[in-house]
C-alpha cells in the first residue's frame, strides 16, 4: 500500500482530529491514527472510545487498505518538514511504514488497522442543522460554567434542550449558571441531551471560520456532528440534569446597569488585593454610585474603586467571587450589563442590558457571605 500527500495538508488534518486521541491508556492502539484509503480518499480517525473524530482528504493512491499509525512520532515529524510531497509505503505483512520526504527516509512500525475500534455510525437518530457560528456561540457562552466534578457527572457537561421553537444550552457548577437560548435554530421535535465538555472543546476548535452548516444527529447514546470533511462522534452523558429553572430567581427588584468594560477592568484591579482563596469583592450600591472593594486581612491589602451607574432599588451591599464575575462579563456581548438582585444572600442575575436579536442569555451567580 502506497500513497502520496502534501505534508502541510496532512498535518492540518491530523491536528484537527488529534485532540480525540487518548494520551494515557491501557489500549495502546488508541495512541494511533487509523489511516483508511478507499478510492484515492484517505480517512483519518482518532478516538479515546468516548469521543471520536474523523477527517478525510484526497491523496495519490493506487490501492485501498488501512493501517494504524503512531500519532506522536508522525505529527512531530510533519511539524519539522517544509511543505512538500510525502510518500508513505506500507508493508501489509510486517506493518512496517516507510516515509519518504525530499532527501529523508523515516521508518516506523504501525499496527493492524483491523484492531482499531469501530467508530459509531449514525443510526435511529433525531437531527437538526445550524450554522457553525451559532454552534460556536452556544459552546463559548456556556462551557466555562461546566463543573469539573466527577461525583456529579450530569453537571460535567452542557445540557441541550431542543424544541420546535428554539434550542437552549445550559451549564452550571452550582456556583454559577448560564442559560443561552437561540431562537434562530429549532428541531423537528422536543428532546434533551447532555454533551460532554471534552467533545465540545474539540468541536469548537475544529469549527471553521467561514460560516458553514453543521448537521447534528443524536440518538439515546451518542451525538454526531458533521461539517466540511470533519465528523465528530461523542458518547452522551447518561444522567438526569438538575432542575435549573427552579434556582433562577424571578423577583429581583434591585436593578443595576453599568458599563461592562469599566466594571470588568475595575474588577480585574480590585481582585488583585482580595483574599487569594475566596477572591471576594464587595459591591455596594447607593443612588447612582457603585462602590467596589476587596481586602486581604492576612496581608493588610485592600482596594476601593467607585463607578457611576444606574441603580434602581434599595441601597445594598453584596459579595461575589470576582473570578466568576470576570468570566461571565467576558462572555456577554454589548456595552452595558444589567445585574438584577433581590437580597445579599440570594443569587444575582447578569444579563446584557440590550438583548441581542435571536439570542437570550441569562447568567446566574451565587453571592458569598460578607463579614462586616
Amino acid at each position: 500500500m502506497r500513497f502520496i500527500v502534501s505534508t502541510t495538508t496532512l498535518l492540518k488534518h491530523l491536528q484537527c482530529v488529534s485532540g480525540a486521541l487518548s494520551p494515557s491508556t491501557t489500549l495502546p492502539i488508541l495512541e494511533n491514527f487509523l489511516f483508511d484509503i478507499q478510492d484515492g480518499v484517505l480517512t483519518v480517525s482518532a478516538t479515546d472510545l468516548q469521543t471520536s473524530m474523523v477527517t478525510s482528504l484526497e491523496v495519490d493512491a493506487k490501492e485501498n487498505g488501512k493501517i494504524a499509525v503512531p500519532s506522536k512520532i508522525l505529527i512531530e515529524t510533519l511539524k519539522t518538514l517544509p511543505d512538500q510531497p510525502i510518500a508513505f509505503s506500507v508493508d501489509k505483512e510486517t506493518l512496517a511504514i516507510e516515509i519518504s520526504a525530499g532527501d529523508g527516509k523515516y521508518k516506523l512500525t504501525g499496527n493492524d488497522g483491523e484492531d482499531f475500534p469501530k467508530i459509531p455510525s449514525v443510526e435511529g437518530t433525531a437531527s437538526l442543522s445550524m450554522s457553525a457560528s451559532a454552534l460556536s456561540e452556544c459552546i463559548s457562552k456556556t462551557i466555562f460554567a461546566v463543573a469539573n466534578d466527577d461525583l456529579r457527572p450530569a453537571m460535567s457537561g452542557v445540557y441541550c434542550q431542543l424544541s420546535t421553537q428554539d434550542i437552549t444550552f445550559v451549564a452550571t457548577d452550582a456556583h454559577k449558571l448560564v442559560r443561552y437560548r437561540r431562537k434562530d435554530v429549532s428541531a423537528a421535535s422536543s428532546s434533551s441531551i447532555i454533551l460532554p465538555k471534552k467533545a465540545l472543546n474539540l468541536l469548537k476548535a475544529a469549527l471553521p471560520v467561514e460560516d458553514v452548516t453543521v448537521s447534528v444527529d443524536f440518538n439515546s447514546t451518542s451525538a454526531f456532528f458533521k461539517f466540511n470533511n470533519v465528523r465528530l462522534v461523542c458518547r452522551l452523558i447518561d444522567e438526569r440534569y438538575p432542575d435549573y429553572e427552579a434556582v433562577i430567581p424571578l423577583d429581583n427588584p434591585n436593578k443595576l446597569v453599568v458599563d461592562k468594560g469599566l466594571l470588568l477592568s475595575t474588577l480585574k484591579r480590585v481582585v488583585i488585593y482580595a483574599n487569594k482563596t475566596t477572591h471576594q469583592v464587595r459591591l455596594k450600591m447607593s443612588g447612582s454610585e457603585l462602590h467596589i472593594s476587596s481586602e486581604d486581612l492576612d496581608f493588610s491589602n485592600e482596594a476601593h474603586e467607585r463607578l457611576t451607574c444606574q441603580y434602581d432599588g434599595q441601597d445594598m451591599e453584596i459579595g461575589f467571587n470576582a473570578r466568576f464575575l470576570i468570566e461571565m462579563l467576558h462572555n456577554i456581548d454589548g456595552e452595558e450589563v444589567l445585574i438584577e438582585m433581590s437580597q445579599p444572600s440570594r443569587a444575582a442575575l447578569i444579563l446584557p442590558h440590550v438583548p441581542i436579536q435571536d439570542e437570550d442569555l441569562l447568567m446566574l451567580v451565587m453571592p458569598v457571605m460578607l463579614h462586616s
